[in-house]
C-alpha cells in the first residue's frame, strides 16, 4: 500500500493533490505519494481549501478545525496537518483506493 501521509510527533502529515472544480467532492486514489481528492468548488478565494478540509473531516469524522492547511494555498498539492488520533480512520479509507 502506497502511503499518503507521514507522522510527525502527535500529527499526521497528509499529501493531497486536489482537483478543484469537479461535478462533485470524491476520493480518487493514492498515487505518487499523494491522496488524489475531486473537489466540487472553485479555487477561488479558498472555498476549494475550505471545501477539501470540510470533506476530510465528515469522511474522517473528525472535526474540521483539527485540519489544518499547512501548505499549498493557492497550489493543487497541499499539506494538511491532523492529529495522529485518527490514522486509523484514514489508514482504512487510503485501503480503498
Amino acid at each position: 500500500m502506497e502511503n499518503c501521509y507521514r507522522i510527525e510527533g502527535n500529527t499526521l502529515i497528509l499529501k493531497v493533490k486536489a482537483v478543484p472544480g469537479a461535478s462533485k467532492t470524491e476520493w480518487v486514489e493514492v498515487k505518487e505519494g499523494q491522496l488524489r481528492v475531486r473537489i466540487a468548488a472553485a479555487a477561488e478565494d479558498g472555498k476549494a481549501n475550505e471545501a477539501l478540509r470540510l470533506f476530510l473531516a465528515k469522511t474522517l469524522k473528525c472535526p474540521k478545525k483539527e485540519i489544518t492547511l499547512q501548505a499549498g494555498e493557492k497550489s493543487r498539492l497541499k499539506t494538511l496537518v491532523l492529529p495522529l488520533s485518527y490514522k486509523e480512520t484514514l489508514e482504512d479509507l487510503v485501503k480503498r483506493y
